[in-house]
């Protein structure tokens, strides 16, 4: 029946349901969640160990460029509905992340 939900849908269909009734891909809420977790990451381990000192600067350069990737996979995903497209736009981001990061952190470049 067109328009009505089994139970189980929406495991299948890789999409998991909000209680108002919205549907989110699972890979969207994996991506959010693993951005949230590298920047909650070093807050952690600062409380733990004296080896991490981030400072508001380095909090706020780790949110800019995760968030700003996470936001541009976000605009490619919309653009490219097939798999291969968003596997190549995904890695694409992900090696200038890493690029920029490891620039950052100890001057590659």
């Amino acid at each position: 029946m067109k328009g009505h939900h089994f139970h189980g849908e929406a495991e299948m269909t890789g999409m998991t349901k909000t209680d108002g009734g919205q549907r989110f891909p699972l890979w969207r809420v994996a991506m959010w969640g693993g951005i949230a977790a590298l920047l909650l990451l070093p807050a952690v381990a600062m409380q733990f160990t004296h080896e991490v000192a981030w400072g508001p600067e380095d909090f706020a350069f780790a949110g800019v460029l995760l968030i700003g990737a996470g936001a541009l996979f976000e605009l490619a995903a919309w653009k490219f509905r097939s798999l291969t497209g968003r596997l190549i736009s995904a890695a694409v981001i992900l090696a200038a992340v890493l690029l920029i990061w490891a620039d950052a952190a100890v001057g590659v470049f």
